[in-house]
């Protein structure tokens, strides 16, 4: 290596700012709450030769690490083999297609090159949640979609943007085909700016230090995050690992879906296996293969956190492709739930294999699901329709350190609730409750965090909901001993009826009128460990907090508490804790 390391790790640190500037400036601009202020989006640099990843942004979904890499090889590929337009500076394409290296067909990305001394030195990506892209029902995620054109427009590598002018013909189709679409002005602008400012910032870099060098930098630094990733893996004792999760149902056809894995470790590499998992289905639960890979990286990125984001750190990953399965989506199938829900079933069987290897750095399962609610309708007091996406929180799973976050981010990402008073603003709804479903974490040495509880009421107009989610029927699950977090959980109150899905956590075009209300509450975490080994003054603790009864400390913990809230005996004469065989007793 030529480049010496402080230089190095100044344009490593350089690349980095690129995407987190990008990520910031299109959450800033963008109309849309779902991208203003939940950062459903990504931002990040790609290779101008294969589209390999060279940075993303922190604050970007890393479910999109993936499927950003590979879409943008496919408009490589497409545009070398004359199926999409050859780019001039300027040019912006526009991409949804869920099959060319995509999500669900909400998540919208645009594409842009970046020219120097007249060839592409790279390409500079990102991808937002729209909130709705046409389809059968607001939002796109219908439920019991059998085919993806029921989703919404789909869009393959066009140029939206000709030497920087926005395509007023492109774009009317697209507004055409779409809701609320006098709204997306502002998203598309706002994507559009992102990639030109990471495009100066990134000039500037490369002014400095010269293409040569910056060009050096990101080899070496592809070279040593595969090292590193190796050298982690080698943690891993050589053996063959599996687990089996499973998706509540496909929305269509009422039973489970089967993701089984089997992941073995050898010469510093792992190989991916997801043979047997169920086959395609009717329903919108299937996932792409670009989904499907993007998973599985992120799910090494929770258990490896400091390899750095590059290409590289995929490289000891072997992901044999699931042919035949609904993992590997083709068309025509309904995809509109791989992203949120599919992925993160992926990434939770990807933790349940390796737990048992990497028990310290490998936590009981999360949430484990993005909460999928749109609410769409007319708002006659603004006199326009409306299109509300709700995202939501869940709980993490215990690790081998400490409890579970309560109503964290789903796996797949970092984007987080639009705050009630940006959504009460924006759309006729009242929040009546926002709160913390305690006692919904999963038992063990360690308990799962907490879901969410939130409850919302339709004000005025007309309008119907639609949810995918999922955990609804299966908790999710603990791990060393620990118990299971409390599912997913829907109801509907409609005129003076309780409505609860059929699927549980997935239904489409419930009718509500006003004064109607939808409660939703989240899974918890996945515990970890025995519970019987929990500590009794953190039992007696989350009692005090009314986390759980006292009834709960002694079912689920084997803890007894006195009437002033004092440990008073626990189950057992003898408690292991965590260190070891060393016996302690309490009462």
């Amino acid at each position: 290596m030529s480049i010496d390391p402080i230089t190095l790790s100044v344009i490593q640190s350089g690349l980095q700012q690129v995407c987190d500037e990008m990520d910031l400036s299109f959450s800033r601009a963008a109309f849309s709450p779902v991208i203003a202020e939940a950062n459903d989006r990504s931002d990040g640099i790609y290779s101008a030769v294969d589209g390999s990843l060279i940075s993303q942004g922190l604050t970007g979904l890393p479910v999109f690490v993936g499927t950003m890499q590979y879409s943008t090889r496919v408009l490589i590929e497409m545009i070398a083999a004359g199926k999409a337009a050859a780019p001039k500076p300027g040019d912006i394409y526009i991409v949804n297609d869920p099959y060319l290296g995509g999500t669900h067909l909400m998540d919208v990305r645009f594409a842009m090159p970046v020219y120097r001394d007249g060839e592409i030195f790279c390409w500079l990506s990102n991808t937002g949640h729209w909130p709705d892209t046409g389809g059968a029902v607001p939002g796109g995620f219908s439920a019991s979609a059998t085919s993806v054109e029921q989703e919404g427009l789909r869009l393959p590598p066009v140029r939206l943007f000709k030497e920087g002018k926005l395509d007023p013909e492109i774009y009317a189709i697209i507004c055409s085909n779409i809701r609320v679409a006098e709204q997306r002005i502002g998203d598309v602008k706002a994507q559009a700016a992102a990639l030109l400012v990471g495009e100066k910032r990134l000039a500037r870099l490369l002014d400095r230090y010269g293409d040569d060098t910056v060009t050096e930098a990101i080899g070496e630094l592809r070279i040593r995050a595969a090292d590193q990733m190796r050298s982690y893996i080698r943690l891993i004792p050589e053996s063959i690992y599996t687990s089996t999760a499973y998706i509540d149902s496909d929305g269509v056809v009422d039973e489970p879906l089967e993701i089984k894995l089997k992941v073995t470790a050898k010469d510093g590499e792992l190989t991916f296996d997801f043979t047997g998992s169920s086959k395609p289905c009717r329903g919108p639960m299937n996932s792409v293969l670009a989904t499907t890979l993007s998973s599985v990286y992120l799910a090494m990125r929770h258990i490896f956190p400091d390899v750095p984001i590059s290409a590289g750190a995929f490289e000891p990953l072997n992901i044999i492709r699931p042919e035949g399965t609904f993992l590997d989506a083709q068309y025509p199938r309904p995809v509109s739930g791989c992203a949120a829900e599919v992925s993160q079933r992926i990434a939770e069987a990807v933790f349940a294999a390796l737990v048992e290897a990497l028990p310290d750095r490998v936590t009981a399962s999360p949430a484990g699901s993005s909460g999928n609610f749109a609410l769409g309708g007319f708002d006659p007091e603004r006199g326009q329709g409306f299109v509300m996406y709700q995202i939501s929180g869940g709980g993490y799973g215990g690790n081998v350190d400490h409890d579970g976050l309560a109503n964290g981010c789903s796996t797949i990402g970092i984007s987080k609730s639009p705050p009630v008073e940006i959504m009460e603003q924006q759309y006729p709804v009242l929040y009546h409750r926002y709160a913390l479903r305690e006692g919904s974490g999963g038992a063990g040495r360690h308990r799962g965090g907490f879901g969410l509880d939130y409850e919302i009421e339709l004000r005025r107009g007309q309008a119907t909901a639609s949810f995918v989610m999922d955990h609804g029927r299966f908790g999710p699950p603990g791990a060393i001993g620990g118990g299971d977090g409390a599912p997913n959980a829907v109801k509907v109150f409609s005129g003076g009826k309780t409505i609860v899905p059929l699927h549980l956590s997935k239904a489409q075009d419930i009718p509500l009128e006003p004064g109607d209300r939808v409660r939703v509450m989240t899974p918890g975490g996945g515990g970890y460990g025995d519970p019987m080994t929990r500590d009794p003054q953190a039992v007696a603790y989350d009692v005090m907090l009314e986390r759980y009864t006292a009834e709960d400390a002694a079912r689920l913990f084997g803890v007894v508490l006195s009437d002033d809230g004092s440990v008073d005996g626990v189950a057992t004469a003898g408690l292991r804790s965590s260190g070891g065989d060393n016996q302690r007793s309490y009462g």
